[in-house]
């Protein structure tokens, strides 16, 4: 199996023993520390009133039995603070969030794949316009329910990569994406990237459509915002403090839409 699949997760949030959404994350170590990214919206959603208490990751306990999963159960807060750092610049909230994971949490034998520093974009990674990309996640909640891995839908680089479109920390791919794979890594296949042969491009965060569309007889952009990654090296500091939860302005050319 392509170890991608394994770097990609199914989050269920709850609040209590209460399901409220779906979505998409994967895993990434630095050092010895091992964390879930996702969007940030997939922790808290202000406009749309989505406060869970708790994650729920599905892995896989047995690598020689991919059919077994299991949920690992994941506070959000504790003692009234967030457990999850989110990330901000200069020009405006950014929508990725960062989990730590204990690794004592996990079973001896689960079989998981992660990014490390070494999977993100440097000089040397030429990210052109129109490049293929994948982006592996849950769409709708859909995936593969016997070996418990997500599907993978193509895309393509649609915007000039490296720049910040419209002032913030984001580039558009083109692909079609729903619901659910919200936080989900966005990739180049790079096969000197060692185990996990993938360079991580970006982290898809949310559909994009223009507000003054005309839904009888315009079809919907099919564009898409996906997050630099480099911030994961601000998030995944062991000094960098949590940031408060917050909420991002929307934008004031195109509408971001649940992802």
């Amino acid at each position: 199996m392509d170890p991608l699949l394994l770097a990609t997760a199914r989050i269920g949030t709850f609040v209590g023993k209460i399901g409220l959404t779906n979505a998409t994350g994967f895993f990434f170590r630095r050092g010895g520390r091992l964390y879930l990214v996702s969007s940030r919206h997939v922790f808290i959603d202000e406009p749309s009133g989505h406060h869970p208490d708790r994650l729920e990751i599905e892995i896989h306990p047995d690598a020689d039995n991919l059919a077994d999963s299991i949920g690992l159960s994941v506070l959000l807060y504790r003692e009234g603070l967030a457990n999850w750092r989110q990330g901000r610049d200069e020009g405006s909230e950014i929508d990725v969030g960062v989990l730590e994971i204990d690794p004592a949490a996990l079973p001896a034998d689960v079989a998981m794949a992660a990014f490390t520093p070494e999977h993100l974009p440097g000089p040397g990674d030429d990210i052109g316009l129109g490049e293929p990309l994948l982006i592996p996640g849950f769409p709708l909640g859909f995936h593969d329910g016997l070996h418990h891995v997500p599907v993978v839908r193509q895309g393509s680089v649609a915007s000039p990569y490296g720049w910040r479109f419209q002032g913030r920390g984001c580039f558009l791919t083109d692909a079609r994406t729903h619901r659910g794979i919200s936080g989900a890594p966005v990739v180049m296949r790079a096969p000197g990237r060692g185990a996990l042969p993938w360079l991580l491009a970006g982290i898809h965060s949310s559909r994009l459509d223009m507000g003054n569309r005309d839904q009888g007889v315009d079809e919907s952009l099919g564009l898409n915002a996906a997050w630099y990654p480099d911030i994961l090296m601000t998030l995944t500091e062991p000094t960098a403090p949590a940031v408060p939860p917050g909420e991002a302005a929307p934008d004031a050319a195109c509408v971001p839409l649940p992802a």
